[in-house]
């Protein structure tokens, strides 16, 4: 029930970038939760090993390449759903920014504190 309610969660967060970024577009809840469902599995399964290959640039950077992963890996669940369209890098950094900021933020306002 716990994923259920992180889909919604990453689901409303995209909608709310497509609502506040004009370099996004989602066609509608469907094409946001599937787009949540790949985020999910993309930065489960590949983002991982992009942080593993990049980490001397990672490191000279001080951590701020991670950005630019979590940016790629924005465009490429938007590449693999229909109905979700990231039409700059720009759109993709800030998108990656946003979603995760208000995913932060509807997380720690309806998770109970143990």
């Amino acid at each position: 029930m716990r994923w259920l309610f992180s889909l919604a969660v990453n689901s409303a967060a995209l909608i709310a970038a497509d609502w506040l970024l004009r370099g996004i577009y989602i066609s509608g809840v469907l094409s946001a939760v599937i787009a949540a469902l790949v985020l999910g599995a993309v930065n489960t399964l590949i983002r991982p090993v992009l942080l593993v290959v990049t980490f001397p640039l990672t490191a000279i950077t001080l951590g701020l390449f991670i950005f630019v992963i979590n940016a790629v890996t924005f465009g490429l669940a938007a590449f693999l759903v229909p109905g979700f369209h990231v039409y700059s890098f720009g759109g993709a950094f800030w998108g990656a920014i946003i979603t995760s900021l208000v995913s932060w933020v509807l997380n720690g306002l309806v998770n109970d504190h143990d």
